[in-house]
């Protein structure tokens, strides 16, 4: 004999509230997180509605600056420029953390080799 260890489906309630939730502007990633069910179920559960999925990787690049009179080239330059902004921010937020020597300045002999930081 086989046992069937799948979870019981979700109430149609509960579907239709995740849907609602996803139709107002959540993400259906945070919504898996939230309520314990997979982000594969919601976006089924939306498809089935009609509900437009937005990820969060469409949510970045509609966040990215749209300007009409940028070639392609230079829009693509604008997007390594903004990851590459990015990947500072995320070193200097590394690098503030840094320990203090006793001469009271930081060291970041460490941390650069730990993380492959250059200086």
């Amino acid at each position: 004999m086989t046992q069937n260890y799948s979870k019981p489906a979700y109430p149609p309630e509960f579907r239709q509230q995740i849907v609602e939730l996803v139709a107002l502007g959540k993400y259906p990633e945070q919504l898996s997180k939230e309520f314990g069910c997979h982000y594969t179920s919601i976006q089924t559960w939306c498809r089935a509605a009609g509900v437009p999925i937005r990820s969060s990787q469409a949510i970045a690049l509609a966040a990215t600056p749209r300007v009409p009179f940028l070639s392609a080239n230079e829009r693509q330059e604008l997007m390594e420029l903004l990851k590459k902004l990015k990947r500072v921010e995320v070193e200097r937020n590394i690098l503030a953390k840094a320990p203090i020597d006793s001469m009271g300045e930081r060291t970041f002999k460490l941390y650069i080799l730990l993380f492959g930081l250059s200086s």
